[in-house]
């Protein structure tokens, strides 16, 4: 083994190395910038660890979204889909969710959850439906209409808060709150992190016994891996496995949405995600599409989400930087996964 393969290892050596290398690139622009880096980060590190409170409610409760669209960008990876509507399925589950949550208040909450949750589930699936046709009846690439649905499930959204479901009087562009018996329970007492973080980490157990152990799962990442070979010498029904990805990322992204409603917010209202489904591209690249590795990296963006306003009260730094940071993240695993690669290339004399 060559020396450039030791250094740059594996995906876990990729990942490290973006957070290090974003780590140093953003304490450079924050200097720049005129702002202390080591100020800003204790400050941002507190706001997301500081207390109990601030990691209870605030960095996990933000990680939950993250973590359930950053497994549906995982599933779809996986299998070569490239999958960028998590946003929109998102959406779309909240939608489903809201409704289901007005409108069977009289069940009982053993029924009325799972419920709201189910819907939430089916709509995100149903919400990928189109695009996973258009692909593999018409050869149309995933990523213009993904990208593209999520501007219709915003829109609609933005209709349904002030047309159809939007709260009683009229005034507000939002919709009446959840009945009580279709929201999740809060799992710590005193805090708002609720059950959906347990159906978070379920979901990445179960996601990453499906990749190991099942069928399916190894037909998914032979199909990422190489759609002809798979086909070819694989003999595996890559429509079927296409769909199937397909459908599963739109199902955990719409839960997500389901989640936010059930948990969170209670209601449905305009500018419910803050870009949860394109951070998930970020969060799933950044763990390998590891679905174990999601709930690390969700949990560092989370804290990042989380830290954003202590950094700008406590430092004086732009909430902004956030956002800046997870798009170097991005920046650098890709840098770096490409220089792994080329390494690799190299030391095998390809």
């Amino acid at each position: 083994m060559r020396w450039p393969e030791r250094v740059m290892g594996g995906p876990l050596a990729v990942a490290t190395g973006a957070v290090l290398l974003t780590a140093m690139l953003g304490a450079v622009l924050l200097w720049a910038g005129g702002y202390d880096p080591l100020a800003a980060a204790r400050a941002a590190a507190l706001g997301a660890f500081g207390t109990r409170d601030a990691l209870l409610s605030i960095t996990l409760v933000r990680s939950v979204p993250l973590i359930l669209t950053g497994l549906a960008i995982a599933v779809a990876f996986r299998a070569g889909v490239w999958n960028v509507g998590a946003e929109g399925q998102l959406y779309a589950g909240a939608v489903a969710a809201v409704w289901v949550g007005l409108e069977g208040g009289s069940l009982p909450a053993l029924l009325l959850v799972p419920a709201v949750l189910g819907a939430a589930g089916v709509a995100g699936a149903l919400w990928a439906l189109a695009p996973a046709l258009m692909k593999l009846r018409l050869g149309v690439g995933e990523v213009i209409t993904t990208l593209l649905m999520n501007f219709v499930a915003i829109y609609l959204a933005a209709y349904m808060v002030h047309g159809p479901l939007q709260e009683p009087r009229g005034v507000f562009p939002q919709t009446g709150p959840i009945a009580e018996g279709a929201r999740l329970p809060v799992l710590v007492p005193g805090t708002r992190l609720h059950v959906g973080v347990v159906l978070a980490l379920v979901a990445a157990a179960g996601l990453s016994w499906l990749f190991r152990r099942t069928r399916i799962g190894f037909q998914m990442r032979a199909v990422g891996a190489s759609s002809d070979a798979a086909r070819i010498a694989g003999r595996i029904d890559t429509r079927k496995v296409v769909l199937i990805a397909f459908l599963g990322s739109g199902a955990l992204a719409g839960l997500a949405g389901g989640v936010q409603v059930a948990g969170v917010t209670y209601a449905l209202y305009e500018g419910l995600s803050p870009g949860w489904g394109y951070t998930a591209i970020a969060v799933a690249l950044l763990a390998a599409l590891n679905p174990i590795g999601v709930l690390a990296t969700a949990v560092l963006f989370g804290a990042l989400e989380a830290g954003a306003a202590a950094m700008q009260r406590d430092a004086g730094v732009p909430a902004v930087w956030a956002v800046a940071a997870q798009s170097l993240v991005i920046l650098a695993v890709l840098a770096l996964d490409r220089v792994r690669h080329r390494a690799g290339s190299e030391a095998s004399g390809v």
